[in-house]
């Protein structure tokens, strides 16, 4: 399953956009049975603040958070704002825990008005995910407003590259294990004596 974050602020958001193009290629490069959840942040805002104030994620917005990191592959897409990734996207990846990420295949992908905003995604976007231990795959997607209405442009041809890499590293990846927290129960007499 892929999930796929947006953090566009309108509806309809050309960030919005991207990452339902993103899905497609990815989803196409899979094949037909890849199931694609996506989740727009702009929903979830307020729910993200409370989290970050009580510490954990509740009602719809702890199911999102689990579809990310539950899901075999990541796309996150988010406007460039003053030269890097916007509030609701940085808060929406402040509230997980560090090793949710961790090897999980991810595409990244930004928007924004031009196209000199692209280098946010090698100096902000690519930090942020290395940091949290994501195998990020080599191309990502910027698409500035001139990109839409022109068909000349080449964000046809990225999406789709960009889109193949995220399936062929999604098909490499095993399934991780998934801990089974009775797989191994401690015994009462144990918990009683305070070993754990």
């Amino acid at each position: 399953m892929i999930a796929v974050i947006s953090a566009g602020l309108g509806q309809p958001s050309s960030t919005r956009l991207l990452a339902d193009r993103l899905a497609a290629a990815a989803a196409e490069a899979l094949g037909p049975d890849t199931a694609v959840e996506t989740i727009e942040l702009r929903d979830h805002a307020h729910a993200m603040v409370d989290a970050t104030l009580t510490g954990f994620p509740s009602g719809t917005f702890r199911t999102a958070v689990e579809t990310v990191t539950d899901a075999d592959g990541l796309i996150a897409v988010t406007p460039v704002f003053n030269a890097s990734y916007s509030g609701l996207f940085k808060t929406f990846f402040d509230v997980l825990d560090r090793d949710s990420l961790e090897g999980k295949p991810v595409l990244l992908g930004a928007t924004g008005g031009t196209a000199r905003h692209s280098l946010a995604i090698d100096y902000a976007l690519r930090p942020l995910f290395a940091y949290l231990r994501a195998a990020v795959v080599p191309t990502a997607v910027y698409a500035a407003s001139e990109d839409w209405g022109s068909g000349e442009t080449a964000l046809p041809d990225r999406i789709t590259r960009a889109g193949a890499e995220l399936a062929a590293l999604m098909s490499a990846r095993p399934a991780p294990p998934k801990d089974d927290p009775y797989a191994h129960p401690v015994p009462f007499e144990e918990l009683l004596a305070g070993g754990h």
